[in-house]
């Protein structure tokens, strides 16, 4: 199957794609089970010559989400990207409501887990508020420079667009999320909510670089099995709608 150039907002009325939803779903499914199980964790590594140096858990799992973003805005352009980004946005949301409630409801007298179900469900809005804010703007950054660098480079060199547009979503994020959710928290020291958001930021670009050879694959895949490559050259790039 050929390749169409299509360009965005003019021709994405072509008819529906048979891999979007479930790109969309697995953007979903790692920010959710990411938020849920490693946000709030530091962890230590121990690097030579350096010592023990901490980072964040989320570390691990979090950046797919960016990769498939890079996905997303590369095969089916900025306007898809956003409508994703909005329902990961409202999917955060909900599973913040859903714990609060959860949490909140009173234990049977023979259940003896609510301590520990309040440690690991449980949601600081803070954090919430943080996570929320820092996913959002960072996603949108990230899906804004992918888009117009691929149009400034005429479609060329996937990676420098990858790359490039992580150094910005990330360092968005990172510089959002950390100050946000951890400054002045307890044990959480200036010092600490630097060093972590700064690794941060590294490690998930490092992640972004890794992982170019299985982006350039998944993106090539998608494109010929979809029969589209979506330039953003008369798109509305403003982040207040979720319309294509």
């Amino acid at each position: 199957m050929g390749v169409e150039r299509v360009v965005a907002d003019r021709d994405m009325e072509r008819g529906a794609f048979r891999w979007f939803d479930f790109v969309m779903a697995a953007f979903v499914t790692i920010l959710l089970l990411s938020n849920v199980i490693g946000a709030g964790k530091v962890a230590v590594i121990d690097l030579p010559l350096v010592g023990q140096w901490p980072f964040g858990a989320g570390i691990l799992f979090f950046p797919l989400s960016y990769v498939i973003g890079d996905v997303l805005t590369e095969v089916y352009g900025y306007a898809r990207a956003r409508r994703v980004i909005w329902a990961g946005t409202a999917a955060v949301l909900f599973m913040a409501f859903m714990s609060f409630v959860v949490v909140a409801l009173p234990p049977a007298p023979t259940w003896t887990n609510q301590a520990a179900y309040e440690v690991i469900f449980g949601q600081v809005p803070r954090i919430v508020l943080a996570s929320v804010c820092a996913f959002w703007a960072g996603e949108f950054a990230n899906a804004y420079v992918m888009a117009r660098m691929k149009v400034w480079t005429g479609g060329r060199h996937l990676w420098s667009r990858t790359i490039g547009s992580t150094l910005v979503g990330q360092g968005v994020d990172s510089l959002i999320f950390y100050p946000l959710a951890f400054w002045g928290a307890v044990g959480w020291t200036p010092h600490l909510v630097v060093v972590v958001l700064f690794t941060q930021w590294a490690l998930k670009v490092g992640w972004e670089v890794l992982l170019t050879p299985v982006t350039y694959l998944i993106v090539g895949w998608l494109k010929r099995a979809e029969g589209v490559d979506v330039f953003d050259e008369d798109t509305n790039f403003t982040p207040f709608r979720a319309r294509v």
